[in-house]
């Protein structure tokens, strides 16, 4: 049966097993150093990002760095692997070069968004731990790679987006400046006494320590509208006790207003009825 094999084919069994010997052997060789390979990448890539935050390198281009050295070194691995199954390097070479081309026209895309990386990178609009508001979507910057950037929600959503519309769009950054201001409107019902809302608000200010005298708060008589007469809160305070003194406000004008007998007003509608009929 061999022998009938041999003569049909041409081949002596001897070779074939041979050959079989030593693809298995270049396949379990290029196997081990995929296997290998992406592990060490994944080590040296921890490994670089501590180095890195040791040095105290700005988070954003930790995450860049880390993402694109780990996207190289797995490339070289794969790279290394095949030319373990005796594919020329020159040849390989040449076909990536064409599938690269093709790929890079295909996938223009993916290159923008690269590019959108390196220039939040360069220009910093805005670096990891910014909560910011970009392509309709806000959160908490917890890394910008090299193609995408990742927001966390206040309810810890995670939100990917490609970096090159960020790049090229609008981007509103809640935390690069050191002070914001909180703007409040308070409604009261009409009769109420406006300047004992102006001292009472007044007083719920100046004992605030986190709001900031420079710029000095400012109160004012907004509008006077179908249900209520709207003073306006204009203060400052630091980025970082935003929301805390926001919040605070307005609780503590709600406790205030009804102790000095200021009513915050409902909608309602009057009905006149007619009945000359």
């Amino acid at each position: 049966m061999l022998k009938f094999i041999e003569n049909l084919f041409g081949i002596e069994y001897a070779d074939v097993n041979v050959f079989f010997l030593r693809l298995g052997t270049k396949l379990a060789i290029a196997l081990s150093i995929l296997i290998f390979g992406l592990w060490a990448v994944k080590i040296a890539t921890k490994a670089i990002k501590k180095i890195l935050r040791k040095s105290k390198t700005d988070e954003s281009l930790v995450t860049f760095l880390s993402s694109l050295v780990s996207m190289a070194f797995k490339a070289l691995v794969v790279i290394t692997a095949i030319t373990q199954l005796g594919v020329e390097m020159t040849s390989f070479v040449a076909i990536l070069g064409a599938a690269g081309l093709a790929v890079g026209m295909a996938f223009s895309g993916t290159l923008s968004n690269f590019a959108g990386g390196v220039m939040i990178l360069i220009f910093k609009p805005f670096k990891v731990g910014d909560v910011i508001l970009t392509q309709g979507e806000q959160g908490t910057v917890k890394e910008i790679q090299i193609f995408n950037t990742y927001l966390h929600t206040s309810d810890n959503k995670v939100i990917i987006l490609p970096n090159g519309p960020i790049a090229n769009g609008n981007i509103t950054n809640f935390t690069k400046a050191e002070k914001r201001r909180v703007d409040l409107i308070y409604g009261i019902a009409y009769g109420d006494n406006v300047q004992v809302a102006r001292d009472t608000l007044n007083e719920i200010i100046n004992t605030d320590t986190r709001i900031i005298q420079d710029p000095a708060p400012f109160i004012g008589l907004g509008a006077l509208t179908n249900n209520s007469v709207d003073i306006v809160v204009r203060v400052w305070t630091l980025t970082d006790d935003y929301w805390p003194v926001y919040f605070d406000l307005n609780e503590k004008v709600y406790k205030e207003f009804e102790k000095h007998g200021l009513h915050f007003p409902a909608p309602s509608t009057q009905l006149v009825v007619n009945n000359e009929m």
